[in-house]
């Protein structure tokens, strides 16, 4: 195989990787926090580099939108009624 098939094959093999993971996050948005969630806590272990446990930091998702300062509970209703 020469160099440029070879080229050409792996330009196709990252495409299709991109392409995978964008479907991936537009329709299994859940599915992707949690793998994106596992391997941050993998990557974050103290047996790891320093660097290893940076890119875990990096890597893991943003925190769930809680609902306010208190921790996201909701059991306080302190909410005004939605108005239509």
């Amino acid at each position: 195989m020469d160099r440029g098939m070879l080229l050409q094959y792996l330009v196709i093999a990252l495409a299709v990787l991109v392409s995978a993971w964008v479907v991936l996050k537009k329709q299994f948005p859940g599915v992707v926090r949690r793998l994106r969630g596992a391997l941050a806590l993998w990557l974050v272990k103290p047996a790891h580099s320093q660097r290893l446990q940076e890119w875990g930091r990096r890597l893991a998702p943003p925190p769930a939108n809680g609902g306010g300062a208190c921790g996201g509970c909701s059991s306080c209703d302190t909410k005004a009624p939605k108005q239509h």
